[in-house]
């Protein structure tokens, strides 16, 4: 069904405008050590608290995972939901098929002490995102109901990075 412009019913909340409002920019950095792959990491809790205590009324927060096999993904925290996501990762880009990625005796570059045979981690990483941006309003982030901020390790266990920016004006 076709609906008009008019049909549609829209309704404001926390709409602010400040003028001479003090701007703040924050950032903190979350270490976060991961235990498998895949593995979705709540972390909303640590993003809330940076939030809050960055003083921001109003602006926007962006996390950001400083990895490209590690992603930052918002969504709901349900055991089940979890595994078949991890199922359909594991689908997408499977840990045993062939990459090109993973043949050292070929590949020359971004090589390392600790590199290992990662190429799903990489390729699962291209349906998902390296960070969300989300609104503050009123000092708080508004989730949905059942939204939550995940760190997803597509790896193996190792230390992880996330940067919590946060960018608002406290007025």
């Amino acid at each position: 069904m076709e609906r008009t412009l008019t049909q549609v019913r829209t309704r404001r909340e926390g709409v602010a405008f400040s003028s001479g409002a003090q701007t703040i920019v924050h950032c903190e950095a979350l270490v976060i050590e991961t235990a498998e792959a895949p593995e979705f990491i709540d972390i909303t809790e640590d993003v809330q608290r940076i939030v809050a205590e960055s003083g921001a009324r109003f602006g926007q927060a962006t996390v950001y995972s400083t990895h490209t096999t590690a992603a930052i993904k918002v969504n709901e925290n349900e055991p089940l939901l979890l595994q078949d996501m991890a199922r359909i990762l594991h689908e997408i880009a499977p840990l045993h098929a062939d990459y090109e990625h993973n043949d050292f005796s070929r590949r020359t570059v971004n090589l390392d002490e600790e590199e290992c045979a990662n190429g799903h981690a990489h390729c699962q990483h291209l349906f998902l995102s390296t960070s969300e941006t989300m609104p503050i309003l009123e000092g708080q982030l508004p989730l949905g109901q059942w939204q939550r901020v995940f760190l997803v390790e597509l790896d193996r266990p190792r230390q992880r990075r996330v940067l919590v920016n946060v960018i608002g004006v406290r007025g």
